[in-house]
């Protein structure tokens, strides 16, 4: 739902106050702006700034972590949301369980205590499936296990009449451009791409326009070697070390928008280019 220009003196939606909790996907991880809080815009900055432009008296909160378990996200972020009373909120949690052979089952559970507690006062609430990881280096493997938990999110979602932003139908995002360097994380373009279909979800209009990334330069057997190791190399090692270490990129790290506050910012800048 797009249109050119939002009128702010439109009441284009209910919402007076967001609160976005979570993982790194919520933080913006992939998505580095230096102008914004923390360093990285992501998807949830881009849903804020269309929001702020329909409502003049808008705040919007970021409680997310980078690393965050869904425990640690039940711990740490769901009551200091709840205590900025948002009517709107964002939850996506349990993808770094899944990815440490977490059992889907029981990360639903905990999903489901989660809404139950953030829907208490009526707000909105938004859950987010995991994207069709089947064609990525490394996490493909846990494409089945991810698919489960999706089925289960679904169910918390109906359950306690959840919005669902749907990332495993958004085939999109199985364009290369969509992801980060890292191959964990997506790039701008796949944050604008997904921040435009959360609004949807909400039924929200904006002015975030669709775009299609350029097809991907060919390359040669060699070059996609070497372009492996060189990821390996900067990117997996790393983030396997951090597991044999028992390490988060998320230590030390705190949210970079820990209270409500107005949203200045670029609702209607360009669209990210691939």
């Amino acid at each position: 739902m797009i249109v050119s220009d939002l009128n702010p003196s439109e009441d284009l939606h209910p919402w007076r106050r967001f609160v976005a909790i979570g993982d790194s996907f919520t933080e913006g991880i992939g998505d580095p702006d230096p102008t914004v809080p923390g360093g990285n815009r992501g998807w949830a900055d881009r849903v804020a700034e269309q929001l702020a432009s329909a409502s003049p008296d808008f705040s919007y909160a970021n409680l997310a972590v980078r690393g965050r378990l869904i425990g640690q996200i039940n711990d740490e972020q769901v009551e200091a949301a709840l205590e900025l009373q948002p009517d709107l909120i964002t939850l996506c949690a349990g993808g770094n369980d899944v990815t440490r052979g977490g059992n889907p089952d029981f990360i639903a559970d905990e999903l489901d205590s989660m809404v139950k507690r953030l829907s208490r006062d009526g707000a909105t609430v938004v859950l987010f499936t995991g994207p069709d990881i089947g064609e990525t280096p490394v996490l493909g493997t846990l494409r089945g296990r991810v698919a489960i938990f999706n089925e289960n999110v679904h169910t918390v979602a109906l359950r306690h009449d959840a919005v669902i932003a749907d990332l495993w139908a958004l085939r999109q995002l199985h364009q290369k451009p969509m992801w980060a360097p890292d191959r964990l994380h997506f790039s701008a373009l796949g944050h604008h791409t997904i921040a435009a279909m959360v609004l949807d979800s909400l039924g929200v209009q904006h002015s975030l326009d669709p775009t299609t990334p350029e097809p991907a330069a060919s390359t040669t057997w060699r070059q996609a070697r070497a372009g492996d190791i060189d990821w390996a190399r900067e990117h997996l090692f790393p983030w396997v070390m951090r597991r044999v270490r028992h390490q988060s990129s998320g230590d030390g790290v705190s949210a970079k928008r820990p209270l409500a506050a107005p949203v200045f910012g670029k609702a209607n800048g360009p669209v990210p280019k691939d």
